[in-house]
């Protein structure tokens, strides 16, 4: 039965970091203060290797900090000191590690807010009883698989699902699987009462003794709706705009839209495939305008220190 949002609702923002990515932390929950209608949610974050004066300033800025535990014991061999994995692997337990809530947003932190619409479905969509999440698929993508051919033969499609799945599972799950579209776990909502969280956590317990730490919580997702048919609510990519196709800028507007028709605004930034920019503020990126110019500008949160796009 669906469920109708209503302002008793308890909403929790979550989202992780190490102290490499702690800027960006900073930019994202800059973000959610700047949107005055999601000021009534709680900012949750999992302490995935952050420095102590670091979390200290989450605090101050309103934020709730945990460090968690590993979900399950893993090998030092395999996991090599990568602390900062519990961002990734900790997601299936985060009714767990922050009780109390209705509703758990995750939202990676190299992403940002430029509006609160995506917040609104992702809530409307965890209350249909569903994981609410945006498929990787958009009608400006170039490619959905890479291929390798034999002359004018196909030798081997690769895809994300097929090379993780074959490890984590089996060749069956990986070939049920190659072809669908990733739900891309860097933005996702449920219920705390859904039924997916507990078949998450076994599956991905699974994912990560036997297959690779850093791609369980997304392949695990995909198990989980694809075979197992746990119900889902897909979203328009401009929930989770991902920036390796990079938008446009719309100058009276003064915010970045989709790059075709009708320019819908993009709510939620993702800063992926710009490793650089990710590191350096400074950086900028050559966007193409709705006006038919280009400007240079930064793809990060525009207005942590003041500024103007």
């Amino acid at each position: 039965m669906n469920k109708t949002p209503n302002s008793d609702q308890k909403i929790a923002l979550v989202s992780s970091a190490d102290k490499n990515y702690f800027p960006l932390l900073v930019e994202w929950v800059a973000s959610l203060k700047n949107l005055p209608s999601l000021s009534e949610h709680d900012t949750c974050i999992f302490d995935a290797g952050l420095e102590p004066e670091q979390c200290t300033k989450l605090e101050q800025m309103g934020c709730k900090v945990i460090a968690p535990d590993w979900p399950c014991k893993i090998p030092d061999w395999k996991l090599r000191g990568r602390n900062y994995l519990k961002s990734c692997v900790c997601r299936p337990f985060i009714p767990k590690i922050f009780p109390g809530y209705d509703v758990y947003i995750w939202l990676d932190c190299d992403t940002w807010l430029q509006t609160e619409e995506a917040i609104d479905l992702l809530i409307r969509g965890a209350n249909k009883d569903a994981l609410a999440i945006i498929p990787q698929v958009d009608r400006n993508m170039q490619r959905m698989l890479r291929l390798e051919w034999l002359g004018p033969f196909v030798k081997k499609a690769r895809s994300f699902y097929y090379s993780n799945a074959r490890r984590a599972f089996s060749g069956k799950v990986a070939r049920n699987l190659c072809a669908r579209p990733i739900l891309n776990a860097g933005v996702f909502a449920l219920r705390v009462d859904a039924p997916h969280w507990q078949a998450w956590q076994d599956l991905i317990v699974k994912a990560m003794k036997r297959g690779r730490i850093f791609t369980a919580e997304q392949l695990s997702l995909g198990v989980l709706t694809y075979q197992q048919g746990y119900k889902v609510e897909p979203l328009p990519f401009w929930c989770n705009w991902l920036c390796e196709i990079v938008p446009h800028w719309d100058k009276e507007r003064r915010m970045f839209v989709e790059p075709s028709l009708p320019n819908h605004p993009i709510s939620v930034m993702h800063l992926s495939g710009f490793d650089e920019m990710r590191r350096n503020r400074k950086i900028t990126q050559e966007v193409s305008t709705t006006a038919g110019d280009t400007i240079n500008i930064t793809l990060r949160y525009p207005h942590l220190n003041g500024e103007k796009p």
